[in-house]
């Protein structure tokens, strides 16, 4: 059976991915942080699931992945991140730098360390980015940066390994109901907390618009089932898609990104999170 290495499969995105694999035949690696919070195949599987301790900001977990993966390696899907939020005056940069490796960094590692299996299948890379990683938004910025750095890496990637036909596709949902959003309101509370007064000042009414923006988002975020059937399909088509939108929220802030100006987008952004 095909196999696939699939990071941050403890919970969301990542966790939605191993089981929809593992049911259609896939012999699924699944990175997660505590080996308790793997995934377990649904009854009836065809394939499987076998849980690998994996901090991919750790270079001994990388390095080690040579002895828990197969010597040809048919999927990669690079799923792990983390979301810093702020507005970009107030960001402790070591947070930035935080956001940077994990998302960015740490991303590219893991391929790097896995290539060589990937080459010897003629296998697939998958990229879990973001709508985020093509429209920018406010107090969302290291985490615009980190999406908008991954979408660079996978179109160089893409080129880049053509001649061993190796495709790679960029996944950029919008709003998914995945523990980042359920608890989008709890992290804006510790990035409030963390803001020096003179700056929770500043941007007040910005934090009061956001909160009312999360809220909404919450309600219309959609399951994650979603964008596990898009991985699906950019691992096992014929000719797989080199970016798959996923969520009605995104293809909306991607069409307006495109038919506005920017400063008539930018205003609507601004009227959205309570800026002027």
């Amino acid at each position: 059976m095909p196999s696939v290495l699939i990071t941050g499969a403890g919970r969301g995105i990542g966790r939605a991915t191993a089981v929809k694999l593992a049911a259609a035949g896939w012999d699924v690696i699944a990175g997660v942080r505590d080996a308790a919070a793997a995934p377990a195949p649904a009854a009836g599987s065809a394939g499987s699931i076998t849980p690998v301790v994996l901090d991919i900001t750790s270079a001994q977990d990388v390095a080690a992945l040579g002895d828990r993966v197969p010597a040809r390696l048919d999927g990669l899907v690079n799923n792990a991140g983390i979301v810093v939020g702020g507005p970009v005056e107030a960001l402790a940069l070591d947070d930035l730098r935080r956001q940077l490796e994990v998302n960015v960094v740490a991303q590219v590692a893991v391929t790097q360390a896995l290539l060589p299996r990937l080459r010897a299948a003629r296998g697939r890379i998958v990229l879990v980015s973001s709508v985020s990683g093509r429209v920018g938004t406010p107090f969302t910025g290291a985490y615009n940066a980190s999406k908008f750095a991954i979408e660079a890496i996978g179109d160089a990637l893409r080129v880049e390994l053509r001649p061993w036909g190796i495709a790679v596709s960029l996944i950029e949902p919008g709003a998914i109901d995945t523990a980042i959003w359920r608890d989008a309101l709890e992290t804006a509370d510790r990035v409030e907390g963390a803001m020096a007064p003179a700056h929770h000042a500043l941007y007040r009414t910005q934090i009061e618009g956001l909160r009312r923006a999360v809220r909404r988002t919450q309600r219309q975020a959609s399951p994650p089932d979603g964008v596990a059937a898009a991985i699906h399909h950019a691992l096992t088509a014929p000719r797989p898609r080199a970016r798959y939108v996923v969520g009605p929220d995104a293809w909306v802030q991607l069409a307006l990104r495109t038919l506005l100006p920017t400063r008539g987008f930018d205003a609507a952004i601004a009227r959205l999170t309570g800026g002027r």
